[in-house]
């Protein structure tokens, strides 16, 4: 099958060319390739012109944001999934993408683990295989570790424009609760993401609970409430249980 992987870049002239050389040394051989710049001038657009043989299509203007890069991208691409690979970061090893293709995968969306890194250390995001609405209430599924099939942008729509950090995710909630995409979990690290990304900064968290906030309430209004509560409950139920645990264990040893 046909994967399309688009990469988006602003001013990341090294991030650039890692996440390029990650994927054109790739052995799966039915990939098309699509780079995204928003007009930077560190000396990206030269190294997208050095590779510009091994990508499919790229363009260097002036962007709207993550997200409008992204939409770009989408609308460009051809291949049966999509796989968002943003500079900075790589795919783990060069045949992950014909591990994954061969087998022939139908599912709306295909999702597995990220290796997560920083200057000091490294961490692994396993991802679950069942998905619940608890899931992406609390969480979500890694974006550079998801195959999203082609299709289902044309049933859910492109990435909405107005949210800055979180659209990815309005985009898997909605998929999942609204059109009932259809998925499974390959247990392998697909990509290694560099935690310095938007979504990764603290200074970004409270923008990123904000805007989540916004789209529960905008697309399910109706239940948020009483899912907030749910959820409140569920943590005092926590908290009772690990007091008697502890309740328990102490009464086990003065009463020897």
């Amino acid at each position: 099958m046909k994967v399309s992987i688009i990469t988006i870049n602003y001013n990341n002239v090294n991030g650039l060319e890692k996440t390029i050389e990650s994927v054109i040394n790739q052995t799966h051989n039915d990939i098309e390739y699509l780079v995204i710049d928003g007009g930077s001038n560190d000396g990206s657009v030269e190294i997208i012109t050095q590779y510009s043989e091994r990508i499919n299509y790229y363009i260097s203007e002036k962007d709207g944001g993550i997200y409008n890069a992204m939409n770009k991208g989408i609308n460009k691409s051809t291949g049966d999934y999509l796989l968002f690979i943003n500079s900075g970061d790589s795919l783990i090893d060069t045949n992950i993408l014909a591990e994954i293709m061969s087998e022939n995968r139908v599912e709306d969306i295909i999702y597995g683990n990220l290796l997560l890194y920083d200057a000091e250390k490294q961490w692994t995001w396993n991802s679950p295989d069942k998905l619940t609405f608890r899931d992406f209430y609390n969480s979500t599924i890694p974006h550079p570790s998801t195959f999203i099939k082609r299709e289902l942008f044309n049933k859910v729509g492109l990435y909405d424009e107005t949210l800055k950090i979180v659209s990815d995710w309005k985009f898997f909630l909605l998929a999942f609760t609204r059109y009932s995409a259809s998925y499974v979990h390959v247990n392998k690290i697909i990509t290694a993401y560099s935690y310095d990304g938007i979504s990764s900064r603290e200074e970004n968290f409270k923008k990123i609970e904000q805007e989540r906030h916004e789209v529960l309430r905008s697309e399910f209004n109706f239940m948020v409430d009483d899912y907030v509560e749910l959820e409140k409950l569920s943590s005092e139920m926590k908290r009772i249980k690990k007091f008697l645990k502890i309740r328990k264990f102490f009464k086990s040893i003065f009463n020897k």
